[in-house]
């Protein structure tokens, strides 16, 4: 506890880490936090699980009094991570209260309305928000802490301008603090117009490249999905994350793997807030089901600790967003693996995300795969969660018959990417 007392951490904050049985800061708090509790601005590029909530809320247990009215705002991009930055608020100043209120859309706006008139603390959507800065159910005068969390994918889901009305709603005179796993584009320009003299803080990777393995299988396009189910059933693996890039597919796979005797769940922003957070209950209660298949944007922002494994089943469309996957596991001195399932359908996106020359996969060689009987959604009752049908021996949705290998790489290696 010695290093996190050197932060300059008050007491109080020092008791709820304690009991929270952290031992030693991680890179982004070490470099942080000191900045923070003395109000300065800062912009840092950190990604999900690197420790970031306890650096923004540090400053605001440490800077904020109980009862003073709405003195720290959170923004964040979606609902799953707003629910999660407050409840660890909310735990990190047990031993100095505030009232930390979670204001998101997908539920009634009654019981907010109510909560936020005796907050000290909000985390939000940006839609949620604005819906109450326009009903005056909001009163953002007395903000004395701003929060960008994942000001990227905030950014990339269309949220600039809601963020801007936002902002321009909080005093001038304030502390704003930007967390964001890239630092580029419009999340440049938000820090340049917003922030005062900021401090750039950048840490390594939360992930641990020594440790996280990533490969690739070239596969037939009919036996796509029969390859996920045979590696899942092969792998020992302890919590498992499929990646989807729609949400479609999402309950394609989650349904066949259950059809298949996986025990899997699917999450995707399809679904209700109260049947997402269900969803995320029976996950991390880790008690029978331990594959969760999901979508970027269901994904992101939700802290899910011991995923050893990450599947690519689609591969997505840029780098930026496969690093965010592979960020899942191989984190704190854990290792983890990454695996890419291509057919011919991914090709493409295969070949923009490993031109990013920090990134590096190689080839698996197919095994031996038993074809798996697989289900097809009902077309006309897909909308309303309809049963699935049987389509016997087969494979995954599609792209046709089966394509034959396609070598990637340079001539003579089994790797994509830089290599070794």
């Amino acid at each position: 506890m010695e290093s996190f007392r050197k932060l300059g951490l008050i007491e109080p904050i020092l008791k709820s880490i304690e009991e929270e049985r952290f031992t030693e800061p991680t890179d982004i708090q070490m470099k942080a936090i000191p900045l923070v509790i003395k109000g300065q601005d800062v912009v840092a590029g950190s990604a999900t699980g690197s420790g970031k909530t306890l650096v923004f809320g540090s400053g605001i247990i440490q800077n904020c009094s109980r009862g003073k009215g709405i003195q720290a705002l959170v923004l964040t991009p979606t609902r799953e991570l707003a629910l999660q930055v407050a409840e660890s608020l909310r735990g990190f100043s047990k031993h100095k209260p505030l009232k930390t209120v979670a204001v998101y859309g997908g539920v009634s706006i009654g019981p907010q309305f109510r909560e936020l008139k005796s907050a000290d603390v909000v985390v939000g959507t940006p839609g949620r928000i604005l819906d109450h800065i326009g009903r005056r159910s909001i009163n953002l005068s007395r903000v004395s802490i701003l929060v960008f969390d994942e000001a990227d994918r905030m950014l990339d889901m269309g949220f600039i301008r809601d963020v801007e009305k936002i902002t321009n709603e909080c005093p001038r005179d304030r502390q704003t603090l930007l967390f964001s796993a890239t630092i580029s584009g419009d999340v440049g320009r938000l820090a340049h117009r917003y922030m005062r003299n900021p401090v750039n803080i950048s840490v390594e990777s939360y992930v641990d490249s020594s440790k996280l393995e990533q490969v690739y299988y070239d596969v037939p396009d009919n036996m796509k999905f029969s390859l996920l189910v045979h590696l899942l059933n092969e792998e020992k693996a302890a919590m498992v994350m499929v990646f989807c890039n729609s949400q479609r597919n999402t309950d394609f796979v989650a349904g066949n793997l259950r059809y298949s005797g996986i025990d899997a769940l699917a999450i995707h922003g399809g679904f209700s807030q109260d049947k997402r957070t269900r969803v995320m209950k029976q996950f991390n209660e880790q008690k029978r089901v331990y594959v969760l298949v999901c979508t970027d944007v269901a994904a992101r922002g939700l802290d899910i600790k011991g995923v050893s494994h990450v599947y690519n089943y689609d591969i997505p469309r840029d780098s930026k967003s496969y690093i965010h996957r592979i960020g899942r596991t191989a984190r704190a001195g854990e290792e983890g693996k990454a695996i890419n399932i291509l057919s011919s359908r991914d090709y493409d996106n295969f070949t923009k995300v490993m031109s990013d020359r920090s990134l590096k996969a190689y080839k698996e060689e197919m095994p031996h795969v038993e074809r798996v009987k697989i289900k097809v959604m009902d077309k006309p009752n897909y909308r309303r969660g309809g049963p699935f049908r049987s389509r016997g021996p087969g494979d995954s949705r599609g792209s046709g018959s089966p394509k034959s290998s396609r070598n990637f790489g340079r001539e003579g290696r089994k790797s994509f990417g830089r290599g070794r």
